[in-house]
């Protein structure tokens, strides 16, 4: 597919870019995003919640009331479940809620979140630009140029650039990554995918497979 290449100024250089099928017009695959999404989403969790279980808790050293004569149950320990202060029973303990898919299920989940936002045009392509110094207002800017205002953005570029991402720390709608970068979940979570020219050919080596060759 061909997308039309704007300008930082909103304005259309009248150029094309080639975006490939095999990256934004596959079948998309609901299952593969809801469970990629929800591994990201899992592998974020602090997963540090803890309760006391009955040998933690304090107090109940000795016998509560004598064994007999009081006409209530024969409290050994005040630490009992059963009992206000006492221990929990099969309580939260600290774990790691994170699990991995793999690379293959990943890719093709991330093939098919940006087919639905190519399906929806919810994608542009911008001329590479840089800025010499972190400037907020700058990438407003462009951001109201390309008609993007109150929208969700994810600007992907070929590689790191701090000033561009620095630009954007105070706008808390926009979100800047290098190419190789966006989860599946940043795709979905964005209203708007703009590539910079140069990013998109990054973007599409990401998609590939491995090699085993490339690997070793």
């Amino acid at each position: 597919m061909k997308l039309s290449i704007y300008k930082t100024d909103g304005t259309n250089s009248g150029k094309k870019a080639e975006l490939s099928d095999e990256i934004f017009k596959v079948e998309p695959n609901d299952t593969l995003i809801y469970e990629d999404i929800r591994s990201y989403l899992a592998s974020k969790r602090q997963g540090t919640a803890k309760t006391k279980e009955r040998n933690e808790v304090r107090g109940g050293g000795r016998k509560a009331y004598r064994q007999k004569g009081t006409g209530m149950a024969r409290r050994g320990t005040m630490r009992s479940p059963l009992l206000k202060g006492g221990g929990i029973v099969h309580g939260p303990r600290p774990r790691d809620y994170g699990f991995k898919l793999p690379a293959k299920m990943k890719r093709v989940a991330r093939k098919s979140a940006l087919s639905y936002k190519a399906s929806d045009k919810a994608v542009k392509v911008v001329e590479d630009f840089s800025y010499e110094e972190p400037k907020t207002k700058k990438m407003l800017e462009l951001v109201k140029a390309l008609d993007l205002e109150g929208k969700k953005v994810l600007l992907l570029t070929a590689e790191a650039d701090r000033n561009i991402y620095r630009s954007s720390t105070n706008l808390k709608k926009v979100n800047v990554l290098t190419a190789s970068q966006p989860s599946t979940y940043d795709i979905v979570n964005a209203d708007v995918i703009v590539l910079q020219k140069s990013a998109v050919k990054v973007l599409e080596e990401t998609m590939k497979p491995k090699t085993r060759g490339a690997e070793q």
